[in-house]
């Protein structure tokens, strides 16, 4: 179910939101439940998507901004300007596929950095719309791997965090200005 918030999917000099990095503290704190969806998480909705389409991004979940609420904005096509965005308050993964695949990620929280990831293929969430709507949504390939990659923001889990060659891991992070021990690898 897309959404009903538009604004211009064009970059800004200067986005509403600031991002957050690799090594801040803000990326690794849980997010809070949302309890009321209102204007004014209406108007957070509106400048997340702000700043995610000025850094050429295709979703952004509220800790990168330093927001710890769980609300994610998520669009696969910013060059398409009839592709309105999707919303999800306080997601929740209800089922994932049992084939997994390997593909590359990137994060606005850590420019520079694409490394291999693997993750289930398909799933379905649960979540409310921006006007608390209770909704179920099934996704698949990329938008099934950016609601993941999203999610993870939400629990204090960066997409580096997933990477297993710890190698390249190292090398990458390092060529752009991050630090390897930043990275708290899952088990």
């Amino acid at each position: 179910m897309p959404s009903e918030i538009a604004v211009e999917k064009k970059k800004l000099k200067k986005p509403p939101l600031e991002l957050h990095y690799l090594g801040d503290r803000v990326l690794r704190q849980d997010a809070k439940r949302i309890n009321k969806v209102d204007d004014e998480l209406r108007q957070l909705v509106r400048e997340m998507l702000q700043t995610m389409y000025s850094s050429d991004g295709i979703g952004l979940a509220a800790p990168q901004v330093g927001i710890h609420k769980q609300l994610i904005v998520i669009d696969c096509e910013p060059d398409n300007p009839a592709n309105p965005p999707l919303i999800l308050i306080n997601p929740t993964i209800k089922q994932v596929s049992s084939e997994v695949c390997v593909a590359q990620e990137g994060c606005l929280s850590i420019p520079g950095v694409y490394l291999d990831v693997k993750r289930p293929e398909a799933v379905e969430v649960a979540y409310k719309d921006e006007y608390g709507r209770p909704k179920t949504l099934k996704a698949n390939d990329l938008l099934a791997r950016c609601i993941q990659h999203e999610m993870d923001h939400l629990k204090g889990v960066v997409f580096v965090d997933r990477v297993q060659n710890s190698l390249t891991l190292a090398q990458e992070l390092s060529k752009n200005g991050f630090s390897y021990q930043a990275v708290k690898p899952l088990a």
